[in-house]
C-alpha cells in the first residue's frame, strides 16, 4: 500500500523543482513565525505558479498575504506590466513579507495593502484576470461577493483551503472557521455565472471560472 507521504514524495521528485528563493522563504517562515504550516509550499506553490502563466492576467488579488510564498508564486505569471495586489491584516508581516518579495525582484509588481480585506476591497479601482482567496475562512462568501464583480468575464478566482482538513464534510461542526468553509462551498454550488472544480492539491484547491 503506497502511502500520502511516499505519493507526496514521488510528485514533488518528478515534479520541477522549488525555486531556491522560495525554499529559503519556506525555512525561514518556519523558522521565525507561529503557525508556519499556513505557507503554501511546494506543492501548491507550484500549482498556483502554473495556473497564473496559464492565464498570463494582467492584474492578480490575493486575499491574505502571510509570509509571501503564494504572491511570489503567483506574480510569476503576471503579463509584463501587471500588478498583484496582496492583502493581509497581520501588520508585523508586512515588512518580512516586503524584504522578500524586494529579493525576488518583484517590489515593483506586487503592491501590498495592510488592513481587513472586506474593508479594502470595495475601494479598489481596477479589474482582475484573477483572485486568489486565503484569508479568513469565515469570511469567505464575503470575499466571494465582494470580488465576483471585479472579475473579468472569463477570469478566474481560486479558493485555498475548501477541504479544510476533510472538516467540510462536517456539518455538524460548530466551528466557525470550518462552519465558513461549508457556507462558502455550499454557495457556489449555487452560482449559475460560474464554473467550478475542486483539486485535491494540499488541503484543497477551488478553480472557479466566471463564465459571465
Amino acid at each position: 500500500m503506497i502511502t500520502d507521504r511516499q505519493l507526496e514524495r514521488f510528485i514533488l521528485e518528478y515534479s520541477s523543482p522549488e525555486d531556491p528563493l522560495l525554499e529559503d522563504l519556506y525555512r525561514e517562515t518556519h523558522i521565525r513565525f507561529v503557525n508556519p504550516n499556513r505557507i503554501s509550499g511546494h506543492l501548491m506553490g507550484k500549482t498556483l505558479e502554473f495556473i497564473s502563466k496559464m492565464i498570463n492576467p494582467s492584474n492578480i488579488l490575493e486575499i491574505g498575504t502571510f509570509t509571501g510564498y503564494s504572491a511570489i508564486s503567483l506574480a510569476k505569471g503576471l503579463k509584463p506590466g501587471g500588478l498583484l495586489i496582496t492583502i493581509d491584516h497581520d501588520d508585523e508581516l508586512a515588512d518580512f513579507s516586503r524584504s522578500w518579495f524586494a529579493k525576488a525582484g518583484l517590489q515593483s509588481e506586487i503592491m501590498q495593502m495592510t488592513g481587513e480585506a472586506r474593508d479594502i476591497i470595495p475601494a479598489l479601482d481596477r479589474d482582475f484576470d484573477l483572485v486568489f482567496i486565503d484569508g479568513d475562512k469565515r469570511e469567505y462568501v464575503e470575499y466571494f461577493n465582494l470580488v465576483i464583480d471585479k472579475v473579468v468575464p472569463g477570469g478566474f478566482i481560486l479558493a485555498d483551503n475548501v477541504l479544510w482538513g476533510g472538516k467540510a464534510l462536517d456539518r455538524e461542526s460548530r466551528d466557525p472557521q470550518t462552519r465558513g468553509i461549508i457556507a462558502f462551498n455550499d454557495m457556489m454550488r449555487q452560482q449559475d455565472n460560474t464554473e467550478r472544480l475542486i483539486l485535491p492539491v494540499r488541503d484543497g484547491l477551488m478553480l472557479i471560472r466566471k463564465t459571465r
